[in-house]
C-alpha cells in the first residue's frame, strides 16, 4: 500500500503519515517526491510517498530468500511454504526433482541450509527449517532407519564399535532416534564438522585386550605360538641346548711339552684354581714318552736351546 503526504518539508510529511497510518518508521519505506521550497509569495510543501512494508514471518522471509536463489542455480523450482507452526517446512515444486536434490542430496541440503539461516534471523530461540522436493526426506528417512538398525545388529553380532558415514545433523540426528530405545546399543557424534559421524557402539563390547588369539596386554600382536603364549616361552638356548660339561683338569704336575712350556727346568707345582698354569697349546707327549725323552734327546735339546737364547 503506497500513500503520499505532504508538510512544510520531508521529515515533517512523514511524520504527518506515519501518525496517519499508525505505522513506526521501520514499517514504511519513504521516497521523496518534492522537496518542498519557499517563494517569494507562498511556498511549495514537501512531498513524500510512504510504502507499507509487507509484514513477513520467519517462513515468508525464508520463501523469498529462495525465489532469489534458485533462479540463480539455473533451478525452475517454486518454493512453497507448506507448514509453519513447530517447524517450517517449505516444498520445492520442480519438474525435475534430480537437479534440485543432488548427489546424495548435497544441494538440497546446502539450500535447507541458507533457508534456516534467513528464517532464524532475530529469533532467540532456533527454529527448525527442512526444505524438501518429491518426497526426498521421508524416503531418506525410512533409508537411514533401515540402515540404522541393520548396522546395530552387526555392532552386537561381531562386539565391535560400527562407524557410518559423515552426514549432516539432520541426518545423524534420525540414527540417534532411530536406536535411543535400543536395549543392545547406543550411539554418538564424533568428528568435526562437516565430517561429523555416528558411531554405533554395542553394550556388550568386548574388552580391549581380548584380540581372539593375539596374546595379553604386554605381548599384545605377538600372536600364539605352539599353543603357548609369547611370554610364557623359556629364555632363548634353556631347552634347545644341553649345558656343556665342566672339565676338570688334572692335580699331577703339568708335563713338559716340546717348545710349549713356560716353566724351563723347573718342576710344576701343579694346577691351581683360578691361577695360570704356566703353558698353553695341545700337549705333544704322554707319560711313556716323558720317560724315553732322555734317550731321544727331545727335551735335553729343548732345555739348551732355552739356555741359550737366556744367554
Amino acid at each position: 500500500m503506497e500513500q503520499i503526504f505532504t508538510g512544510k518539508t520531508p521529515e515533517e510529511a512523514v511524520e504527518a503519515g506515519l501518525k496517519a497510518l499508525g505505522l513506526t518508521r521501520e514499517d514504511v519505506d519513504v521516497e521523496v517526491l518534492e522537496k518542498g521550497k519557499k517563494k517569494i509569495i507562498g511556498s511549495v510543501p514537501a512531498k513524500v510517498k510512504l510504502t507499507v512494508k509487507e509484514k513477513l514471518t520467519d517462513g515468508g522471509r525464508a520463501v523469498r530468500f529462495l525465489e532469489g536463489l534458485l533462479p540463480l542455480l539455473s533451478s525452475d523450482a517454486v518454493p512453497v511454504l507448506t507448514e509453519e507452526e513447530e517447524k517450517i517446512v517449505i516444498e520445492l515444486q520442480a519438474d525435475t526433482a534430480k537437479g534440485v536434490i543432488g548427489r546424495r542430496g548435497e544441494v538440497i541440503d546446502a539450500i535447507q541450509a541458507l533457508a534456516g539461516a534467513v528464517a532464524n534471523t532475530g529469533r532467540k530461540e532456533y527454529k527448525r527449517v527442512v526444505v524438501d522436493c518429491g518426497n526426498y526426506r521421508e524416503e531418506r528417512e525410512e533409508t537411514l532407519k533401515r540402515l540404522a538398525e541393520k548396522l546395530a545388529a552387526k555392532a552386537v553380532r561381531t562386539g565391535k564399535r560400527v562407524r557410518l558415514e559423515p552426514m549432516n545433523p539432520y541426518e545423524r540426528r534420525i540414527i540417534h532416534s532411530a536406536l535411543a530405545e535400543s536395549a543392545e546399543v547406543y550411539t554418538k557424534s564424533e568428528g568435526k564438522e562437516p565430517a561429523r559421524f555416528v558411531v554405533i557402539i554395542p553394550k556388550n563390547a568386548k574388552p580391549y585386550g581380548d584380540r581372539g588369539g593375539r596374546g595379553d596386554r604386554n605381548n599384545r600382536g605377538r600372536g600364539d605360538r605352539g599353543g603357548k603364549k609369547y611370554g610364557d616361552k623359556p629364555r632363548y638356548g634353556s631347552d634347545r641346548k644341553k649345558p656343556y660339561e665342566r672339565r676338570e683338569l688334572p692335580a699331577e704336575a703339568t708335563p713338559e711339552t716340546s717348545g710349549t712350556s713356560f716353566n724351563r727346568g723347573g718342576s710344576s707345582s701343579g694346577y691351581k684354581k683360578g691361577g695360570f698354569s704356566g703353558f698353553f697349546g695341545t700337549f705333544l707327549g704322554n707319560s711313556s714318552d716323558e720317560e724315553k725323552a732322555p734317550e731321544t734327546g727331545t727335551a735335553s735339546g729343548t732345555a739348551d736351546a732355552g739356555s741359550e737364547d737366556e744367554e
